[in-house]
């Protein structure tokens, strides 16, 4: 079975656990790191996840994934579920539009005005660029962005 497939199977498996709790599933990653293959499922909820929330995520994905038959994962693994965290990436279009107002962090493929990162509030997200209020030094400045300029894009956190 390929990666993705797995992903398909895992996210199908997954997704009446998480409507049962009111929970979102935010990504899904099969990889193999080392000699190891892992299998980590992000969740999240208004409000946030708890701990608790990952534990009976991860015993009921556990459960359903030793019912399947055939096995849909073979191979050794470990199944890690967990919350994104607070920089979580951006990744599709509705992360983008409930970043609006947050702190963000912005990776670029080429540099604009001699610099590559940026860290402001994002401001304006529309399909082809995106708006952020940055500090530069002291001065409040504002950018706007090609999205396809964009090589990441995650929360971030202020300091």
């Amino acid at each position: 079975m390929s990666t993705k497939d797995v992903i398909q199977t895992v996210n199908d498996l997954v997704q009446p656990i998480l409507d049962e709790h009111n929970f979102y599933l935010f990504d899904t990653e099969f990889v193999k790191e080392g000699h190891s293959w892992y299998l980590r499922v992000y969740i999240d909820k208004q409000g946030g996840i708890t701990l608790e929330d990952c534990v009976n995520v991860s015993d009921q994905l556990s459960e359903a994934l030793d019912n399947c038959d055939p096995d849909p994962i073979p191979q050794a693994y470990f199944l890690e579920v967990s919350s994104p965290g607070a920089e979580r990436p951006l990744k599709t279009e509705e992360d983008y539009q409930k970043a609006v107002g947050e702190y963000v962090h912005i990776s670029l493929y080429q540099s604009i005005d001699g610099k590559k990162v940026y860290e402001g509030d994002l401001k304006q997200v529309t399909p082809d660029e995106l708006t952020i209020d940055y500090l530069d030094k002291t001065r409040h400045k504002e950018l706007t962005v090609q999205r396809k300029l964009i090589a990441k894009a995650r929360l971030a956190v202020k300091i």
